[in-house]
């Protein structure tokens, strides 16, 4: 019940994030001149709506999204008599820049408060430090004195708490000369390099298993008999995997905490370093695509591929079942980064694709006055529609592709 409430706690921040997106769209058309007609959060039927001024405000069934019609967005757009002179397209580039791009903006600076708020708080993660410990060698830190399945929450929490042996527990490391100290370099003949490939070796590992550690320089052969150790997971099953007993001290660095001041300078960076990465995820998008495929069909899934707002929200229910609220806010930081990202690709019928048609007539016009002709006037959408209709149809089954894999085979928090 708590995931759940947490999942639907998520959706409504998603939410606010879109109701503030679409603010920012008509707060700076107002402030320009412009005729917004709408504002409304949602989509489908309407639950309410009200007129203040020439503008009708509301609330629709679906809170999924949200939209604000500002008459003469393009010039096919029809408009009355009265609205002609306001119509947007008729206003300066700047302006429409501006109006356009007022959407991200809003999400930008909503994830700019969201980090400092958390920096004067909870704390922002180390990401710098978080990056340089990625994939860590598989050096043992500590060795258990027993292993033991845990198949409910409490056991789990208790386990965590202290781990408790009782007669018969096994202790496979400790049984099998293995000491904290030691590198793993191969399981079962095969090599690994990080800890995180140690630990798949492992997983599947059964009965006697070779084993080869480096000590002290040199390496060392030892045989461990690995268990089979059943385990609640995050998504409420149990699982069986091999385990050992041997552990590795934590590799994520401390929150970085701020002042009320200082506070501001460490929002920003912390800002630099999430456009940075949502960069990243972006180039990497189209490549993630084949393994979200995959999990949809029993595959293991990817925790690189990219999630919908379902997926997001099931992860973000999760840290509020487990108490993790520095993961909650934060995922909704790094979305409302993305986001904002997003909607300034210069592909229709994102906001980019809007500015991008937006400055293409400024530059042709430019370009025609140094020829002595006058302007071209606003571009023909319908010529653009072809190519719309395509970036449409991609994004709606990417989302339908994203969407399915987070209900048959959703990311959890580990």
């Amino acid at each position: 019940m708590v995931i759940v409430l947490g999942a639907i706690l998520f959706a409504l921040g998603i939410c606010v994030s879109v109701a503030l997106h679409e603010a920012g769209h008509m707060l700076t058309a107002k402030a320009f001149g412009m005729k917004v007609r709408r504002y409304f959060i949602g989509f489908g039927p309407t639950v309410f709506s009200f007129r203040r001024g020439e503008t009708e405000y509301g609330l629709k069934w679906i809170p999924l999204g949200g939209f604000c019609d500002i008459a003469g967005m393009t010039a096919l757009d029809e408009v009355t008599p009265e609205e002609s002179k306001r119509a947007m397209w008729r206003f300066p580039t700047w302006k429409r820049t501006v109006v356009l791009s007022a959407g991200s903006a809003a999400h930008f600076i909503l994830g700019f408060l969201v980090l400092y708020i958390m920096g004067v708080t909870m704390g922002l993660p180390d990401i710098e430090k978080a990056e340089a410990l990625k994939n860590p060698d598989a050096t043992i830190s500590s060795i258990s004195p027993c292993v033991r399945s845990a198949t409910t929450k409490a056991e789990v929490e208790a386990q965590a708490k202290e781990l408790v042996c009782q007669p018969g527990d096994v202790a496979p490391a400790a049984a099998g000369g293995m000491l904290a100290g030691d590198r793993i370099d191969s399981v079962n003949g095969k090599p690994v390099k990080t800890w995180e490939e140690a630990v798949k070796a492992i997983q599947v590992a059964s009965g006697p298993t070779a084993f080869v550690v480096q000590r002290n320089g040199q390496p060392v052969n030892l045989t461990i008999t690995v268990p089979k150790i059943s385990r609640l997971q995050s998504d409420g099953s149990v699982k069986e995997f091999g385990m050992i007993g041997a552990s590795r001290s934590s590799t994520v660095p401390p929150p970085l905490k701020y002042g009320l001041v200082d506070g501001v300078g460490g929002a920003i960076h912390h800002t630099g370093v999430m456009f940075d990465q949502t960069f990243q995820r972006l180039i990497e998008f189209p490549s993630r695509i084949p393994a979200v495929w995959n999990a949809i069909f029993g595959g293991e899934r990817d925790p690189n591929t990219p999630v919908s707002v379902v997926g997001a929200s099931i992860i973000g229910g999760e840290a509020v079942d487990q108490g993790l609220w520095e993961v909650f806010v934060y995922l909704l930081a790094t979305l409302n980064f993305f986001i904002g990202v997003f909607n300034l690709l210069p592909l229709l019928p994102l906001d980019g694709g809007h500015i991008a048609v937006t400055w293409y007539e400024r530059v042709r016009d430019l370009l025609r006055k140094t020829r002595g002709k006058v302007a071209g006037g606003p571009v023909d959408y319908t010529k653009l529609s072809a190519v719309t209709m395509v970036l449409v149809f991609l994004g709606a089954a990417v989302t339908l592709l994203t969407v399915t894999a987070d209900i048959v085979n959703p990311l959890h928090l580990r």
